[in-house]
């Protein structure tokens, strides 16, 4: 089965520029701004599964960090995905990229302006390669 995982602006989502037909997570820790909660329909929001507080400031969206960043988000990813509660937003998220298709995709929506250097790119390439790693 293919699966298809998609990270979406939220601006696009709310404005309808862009339309998705599957699960849409907000994967940031805070919720975006400028964007009211009633003006976009979401079906959950995993805060958790956001780079932590410290690498998220470190990188503050400087495009020259972000391979370095790139590296440490997933270097994040991998060790919460073993732990107790840190990792039970990421455990599910993960069930839910297994569950996703070409017809229902799931999309990891974000607040960064940049479209390019986000850690909701990073996110959706590790899922990616988590589930290649599984088959």
């Amino acid at each position: 089965m293919s699966t298809s995982i998609e990270a979406i602006k939220i601006h696009d989502l709310r404005s309808g520029e862009v339309e998705t037909n599957g699960t849409t997570i907000l994967v940031d820790r805070m919720w975006p701004r400028g964007v009211a909660k009633a003006d976009v329909d979401l079906d959950d929001r995993m805060p958790e599964v956001a780079p932590s507080p410290d690498l998220r400031t470190w990188f503050g969206h400087d495009p020259k960090r972000f391979e370095e960043f790139t590296s440490r988000y997933r270097e994040e990813l991998d060790e919460r995905v073993g732990e107790d509660e840190e990792g039970e937003q990421l455990r599910e998220l993960i069930k839910l990229a297994e569950q996703a298709t070409e017809k229902k995709p799931l999309a990891l929506v974000y607040g960064a302006k940049d479209r390019q250097h986000n850690h909701a790119v990073v996110l959706r390439d590790w899922l990616r390669d988590e589930l290649k790693a599984g088959e």
